[in-house]
């Protein structure tokens, strides 16, 4: 971690920087932002559709090997490509087209307005509550509901209550059960109890996810292994092990991104009057990187990069490694943290904000 310290969360972001240091901050990562648009185009197209060829030809040799999965190395071969399939699927596909982030392409298989993708919440609850409340408030108390998932306590300033004794328990819960998780924390039930959220929507996107749970249960667990005949058995527990693969590494990816120790949070009081370059700043010191190879970032929907993707989460994925040194280059000079680490020392970490928060006191 390049540990050149900010100010904790008793400070705003920004304010060290000062009016001008922290607007010219702000303009430096707009430049790299607007250069990276003006040079999307082919390579960039390719890159996208060699993903989702990849995808698609893992997933359909994975279920041709399932379906004759009672040959014990089909069924090792056929499980192992469907959980590579899932989580290209999630992650480098389904996560990024979601963030609009191919729609300049026009093509309707890479866009975020048709995109539906292989997970139990529906493409449109998650754009609610990922696209538009946590990448607008991240990390922001009591605004963005990502910061612990409403069951989790992640921050100082966040009220302890008994039930947080049990968090490290809920994870270990979590994990092999993300997308459940996941499709349940969509639905928002916290903001119906709280009155922020109506009866009536509540109705209708619990209609949505239990529309999109049938078709999901029914494709893995009884179309494809009747199709697979005398090996319907392994095959269902082919694709269980795959979405549970998928799910374990999914909640790894994402907690190392957002919940590392050196990863800052903020109260409503931080962002009163927030600047463009201070909002940047919030998104870099609310978000860890996970250092590793290309295959690495590719199978983690370039999210290693979870820096990046939060200042610019729009843009290609592909471009995130190219631009990372920039931004990193300008927090070093502006004497910004810039968290960032190998997967199992984030990993760690996290749990350590897991363990900590868990008992009272900040």
């Amino acid at each position: 971690m390049t540990a050149t310290p900010l100010a904790s969360t008793e400070t705003a972001p920004g304010k060290h920087l000062g009016k001008d240091l922290g607007e010219e901050f702000g303009a430096e990562l707009d430049r790299i932002r607007s250069e990276v648009i003006a040079a999307r185009g082919a390579d960039d197209a390719r890159y996208i559709r060699t993903v989702m060829a990849t995808q698609r030809g893992l997933e359909a040799g994975g279920r041709m090997a399932l379906a004759v999965s009672l040959f014990p190395p089909a069924w090792a071969a056929g499980t192992a490509m469907l959980a590579v399939a899932k989580i290209l699927e999630n992650m480098e596909l389904g996560h990024n087209i979601l963030h609009g982030q191919w729609d300049w392409m026009g093509d309707p298989a890479t866009h975020s307005t048709t995109w539906e993708w292989d997970f139990l919440t529906p493409a449109e609850a998650w754009k609610h509550t990922h696209n538009h409340l946590h990448h607008t408030w991240t990390n922001v108390v009591d605004r963005d509901r990502d910061l612990g998932y409403v069951v989790f306590r992640m921050s100082g300033d966040q009220r302890w209550r008994p039930r947080h004794l049990a968090q490290p328990l809920y994870n270990l819960v979590l994990a092999p059960f993300f997308e459940w998780g996941i499709a349940l924390y969509d639905l928002e039930p916290d903001a119906v109890a709280a009155g922020r959220k109506t009866w009536r929507s509540f109705a209708a996107d619990l209609s949505g996810f239990l529309s999109k749970a049938v078709r999901q249960l029914a494709k893995d667990y009884v179309l494809f292994p009747l199709l697979a005949g005398p090996s319907a058995l392994p095959c269902l527990l082919g694709n269980l092990t795959a979405n549970t693969v998928r799910n374990l590494w999914t909640n790894t990816v994402i907690f190392c991104g957002h919940f590392p120790g050196d990863v800052q949070t903020f109260t409503e009081e931080h962002i009163e009057g927030e600047t463009r370059g201070q909002w940047y700043l919030r998104q870099i010191l609310g978000s860890a990187n996970i250092e590793g190879g290309p295959l690495f970032h590719v199978l983690s929907g370039n999210l290693g990069h979870q820096i990046e993707h939060h200042a610019f989460p729009d843009l290609p994925s592909n471009r995130y490694a190219e631009i990372a040194p920039r931004v990193r280059e300008l927090c070093e000079k502006y004497g910004i943290s810039y968290v960032t680490g190998p997967l199992w020392r984030q990993y760690g970490s996290a749990w350590g904000r897991i363990l900590r928060f868990a008992v009272p006191g900040k």
